[in-house]
């Protein structure tokens, strides 16, 4: 790694004002002052300090979107034996993720070391919106659609008003497009079920401005830059 990178990560200036930094001398590594510009540093063997001080590197937080699959739990474990969205991870970071997508579920599942902002994302007063594909087994009436729209009751308690679409139909199913404002235990499930509507498939595409697009299922990415900062200013 390039020095001036490696001063950057440990935030000591921008990469333009770490190479100012080098050049006064103020750098040493493994206890000899450096002066070159454009020199490498190994972060796992090598002592940095400046101006005498040591420098370790900021921890720098992991985000993931997992197209997470139909027989997934999201927990790090399972007493059944049942394989977890960690299971699907090649990452060397300790990720837990935000929120749930229940068992039989598929979809957008976001990941992070970061705890603060999981707990953000999650908290009741946020009202992130988190659109799902549904295909229920017959048709959804205009009563019923309306029903929906307007709140169901849960545990004693409405939910807030959700966006339903009837987006295509056969003979024996009927395919919606469901966007909800909060994240309930199984509440697209059991949004439906108050209707008596049974799933054949549900999966959730998108959560925010945050699309699942064209990953396939199983797979995850790293989120970019601009989609963390949209998630840390909800």
């Amino acid at each position: 790694m390039r020095l001036n990178k490696y001063l950057a990560d440990c935030g000591v200036a921008s990469r333009r004002g770490c190479d100012a930094i080098i050049a006064q001398g103020r750098i040493k590594i493994n206890g000899k002052t450096v002066t070159q510009l454009g020199i490498d540093v190994n972060p796992d063997n090598d002592t940095v300090s400046l101006d005498g001080k040591r420098l370790k590197p900021k921890r720098r937080d992991v985000y993931v979107m997992l197209h997470k699959p139909k027989g997934v739990v999201c927990t790090a474990k399972d007493d059944k034996g049942r394989k977890t969205v960690l299971d699907l991870l090649d990452v060397k970071a300790r990720l837990f993720p935000v929120g749930r997508l229940d068992y039989d579920t598929e979809g957008l599942l976001l990941l992070t070391t970061d705890g603060q902002l999981a707990q953000t994302l999650t908290h009741p007063s946020h009202h992130i919106p988190k659109t799902y594909v549904v295909r229920i087994f017959g048709e959804l009436t205009e009563d019923e659609k309306i029903t929906l729209e307007k709140g169901v009751m849960l545990d004693g308690k409405p939910t807030l008003p959700a966006s339903i679409k009837v987006v295509g139909k056969d003979d024996r199913t009927s395919r919606l497009e469901i966007t909800v404002f909060e994240g309930r235990n199984r509440q697209v499930r059991r949004m439906l079920d108050s209707v008596g509507k049974d799933i054949e498939f549900l999966k959730r595409v998108s959560v925010g401005d945050l699309k699942l697009g064209g990953l396939s299922r199983g797979k995850y990415r790293y989120l970019t830059e601009k989609e963390i900062n949209y998630l840390k200013s909800l």
